[in-house]
């Protein structure tokens, strides 16, 4: 059978791939400290599961309109609103299957072949693989880590070419936890706005944040032409398997982005959108909880990693990954690269860990501190072993 080429493009999730080997590891008996999983380790709160369950039980289990029901657009707009400060009309939101399909189709409606997309290294494993999937030509924005994995303007704009189409901005960061401050993302926006490119702001993690840093949104500039907010419920709301995201922008935009999805999926998962409503509309403290339970957990973790001889690793600031640079060992070690070292950490120790090549970068790793305090501790304690051995 001839496959083609478009697919050929595309790499199977390096995060994916850890996930099932640790899987595999686990069926075998083994007893694995998991640092792999990007997803929080909390229930869905029970108010938003009742809601889902009310909804089948109430037999709200048809076919919605493609975009979403009205009753969580307007939720949605409100919401965002009351954080952010933005003035979002129903027509300007759009519902999607995850977070993940919204940047998809805008990356499809947007990038035709040979268009340029600026995206920011290290970056989340599957902007690479989708803006291949579209054609699109990846320029790479190396921060430093020295500097916090920041994205700078002054460099974005030496990248900009008059084929430039779109900037993918995701703050807080996956795999980083780096969080762009608000003075820098209206210079990227200005940016946009004079050389005529879009941004898409990816605030998967927007609420956890730390420190003096407070939850922060470029919706509230009122841009829409050159400006796309995508959002999820799967981290905000510890929802990854009930698949609801979405995206804010130009209606002439999510109308393209619909046109994809009313041809893949079509609407979002009937009575996941019901339990969203309840996400949103209902008491917010779970959020709350989960981020000052990941505060306290950073504050445990970045020092345990700091104390490993050889180690460096920066403060993230939101998210809930830490990025250590594991260079020494990789050199010291007789390790090929960090995928060697992740393998090696998987098979000796137990701990999973994703190697960086999966984000772009080849001195790093990425720890996933979704996971109890006792994990934590567990870990950095098999991890210490596993160095001192190499």
């Amino acid at each position: 059978m001839q496959f083609s080429e478009r697919i050929s493009r595309m790499s199977v999730s390096s995060t994916a791939a850890v996930l099932q080997k640790a899987a595999k590891l686990k069926a075998g008996g083994a007893r694995l400290v998991d640092f792999g999983a990007g997803e929080p380790d909390f229930p869905t709160p029970e108010h938003i599961k009742a809601a889902g369950v009310r909804a089948l039980q109430e037999n709200f289990t048809r076919y919605t309109p493609t975009g979403g029901i009205r009753e969580l657009k307007e939720a949605l707009v409100a919401r965002h609103a009351q954080d952010f400060g933005s003035r979002y009309a129903v027509e300007e939101c759009l519902v999607t299957v995850g977070g993940k399909q919204a940047i998809f189709e805008a990356i499809a409606a947007t990038i035709n072949d040979g268009d340029e997309v600026i995206l920011p290294v290290p970056y989340w494993v599957s902007f690479l693989d989708i803006i291949h999937y579209a054609g699109g030509k990846a320029v790479r924005l190396e921060t430093r880590e020295s500097d916090g994995f920041a994205v700078r303007a002054e460099d974005v704009e030496k990248l900009v070419t008059p084929r430039t189409r779109l900037l993918i901005v995701n703050s807080p960061s996956n795999p980083t936890g780096a969080v762009a401050p608000p003075a820098e993302m209206e210079k990227l926006l200005g940016l946009a706005q004079r050389h005529n490119f879009l941004l898409l702001s990816d605030e998967c993690y927007c609420h956890f944040v730390y420190d003096e840093v407070k939850p922060y949104s470029l919706g509230a500039s009122g841009e829409r032409e050159h400006l796309l907010i995508v959002g999820s419920f799967s981290k905000t709301y510890a929802m990854t398997g009930w698949r609801v995201g979405f995206a804010l922008g130009s209606p002439e935009l999510l109308g393209n982005m619909l046109k994809l999805q009313s041809h893949s999926t079509s609407n979002p998962t009937s009575f996941a959108q019901k339990a969203a409503v309840k996400a949103v509309c209902g008491p917010q403290d779970s959020v709350r909880e989960m981020r000052d339970e990941y505060h306290r957990r950073r504050d445990r973790i970045v020092p345990g990693l700091r104390a490993i001889p050889g180690i460096r690793c920066t403060m993230p600031q939101g998210a809930f990954y830490v990025y250590p640079n594991v260079a020494a060992y990789l050199k010291n070690g007789g390790l090929a690269d960090t995928t060697a070292l992740a393998e090696r950490m998987l098979e000796e120790a137990h701990v999973a860990l994703v190697p960086g090549a999966a984000f772009g970068t080849n001195e790093h790793v990425r720890i996933s501190y979704a996971t109890s305090m006792e994990q934590i501790e567990e870990g950095i304690r098999r991890m210490a072993e596993f160095f001192a051995r190499l």
